[in-house]
């Protein structure tokens, strides 16, 4: 670059003292070879700064392949305690089995009363498997019957109600239906409106359909004090409500009252809490619970009902 400037500055001179030292034709020379200089000045900077970014792709693939490096390191370590760890594993495992292969052969040498007692031992750890298996089993088809039983709740529940006032959900080992106040009675009272009809009805085909359920009907209010001459407090509310319901599905829809239970939770158990209207709508609602019958859960515990 300080070779082309020393160069430009002869030119000018040579033009300044005049045409007489230097003719047109040899300037214009010059000249050429000027420009042809800066042309191949800006291919060598051109060249430079390809150079210089091919430099900066290799520092970073080299810094890559550094991590890379510390990586593997790293993950060699690791391994190589995993595999002194498993070795060490080895070697307790190698211990045990010698040791129970001693038990064993001490075994050997016991008296028949001992071998008697082993087998009886045996057998009852036989027993508890089978046991084991068949609440397994059990379980495994109780699983199935209340998800078929929800299936069964939502399809003929789907049509006609809203999701916020119909529920249904499995629960361990009950199917439940949350019912909202709105929906199933008048304000404030245990009176039943035509809408609860209907959505009882629907409900009432299921249970009929499962005489092997029993239906537990549990009334919910919020926390608003109510008295009036005909409900004393919440708790009074929600057995009546409950009450309603059941005398519905005994009466109306011939469902066998030994199989529904009645019960009151006031304005306890909620699902929201009571300091805003959406809450205590929440929590105001009558929960429809199907499960099996007690004398079903004590035939499952007898070990008389292990297979032999």
């Amino acid at each position: 670059m300080r070779s082309n400037w020393l160069f430009l500055l002869l030119l000018s001179g040579i033009a300044l003292s005049g045409s007489s030292c230097v003719t047109k034709k040899k300037f214009k020379s010059l000249e050429t070879e000027l420009a042809q200089a800066n042309k191949d000045l800006g291919k060598c900077g051109e060249s430079l700064n390809d150079y210089m970014n091919r430099l900066s792709v290799c520092e970073q693939e080299r810094s890559r392949f550094q991590q890379d490096f510390i990586n593997t390191q790293s993950t060699l370590k690791i391994r190589e305690e995993q595999v002194t760890y498993l070795q060490g594993q080895v070697e307790d495992y190698k211990k045990l089995r010698d040791k129970q292969l001693s038990q064993v052969g001490d075994l050997t040498s016991l008296n028949k009363s001992a071998n008697e007692n082993i087998r009886e031992t045996l057998s009852q750890l036989e027993r508890k498997d089978k046991y084991i298996v068949l609440l397994q089993n059990a379980k495994t088809k109780a699983d199935s019957i209340n998800l078929a039983l929800a299936v069964n709740l939502k399809s003929v529940l789907r049509e006609g109600f809203d999701d916020t006032d119909v529920e249904v959900k499995v629960d361990k080992t009950v199917v439940f239906i949350n019912l909202s106040d709105k929906m199933l009675y008048q304000s404030g009272s245990a009176n039943l409106t035509p809408r609860a009809q209907e959505v009882l009805g629907k409900i009432a085909q299921i249970i009929e359909s499962r005489p092997d359920l029993e239906v537990m009907v549990e009334g919910y209010t919020d926390n608003i004090p109510i008295n009036n001459t005909c409900v004393e407090d919440n708790w009074d509310l929600s057995v009546k409500r409950a009450t309603s319901v059941v005398r519905v599905l005994q009466k109306q829809y011939k469902i066998n009252p030994n199989r529904l239970i009645a019960a009151g939770r006031g304005e306890y158990n909620t699902l929201a809490p009571n300091d805003t209207e959406a809450g205590r709508a929440t929590n105001r609602r009558t929960r429809i619970i199907i499960l099996p019958k007690l004398d079903q859960f004590y035939d499952l515990l007898n070990p008389t009902n292990v297979p032999k």
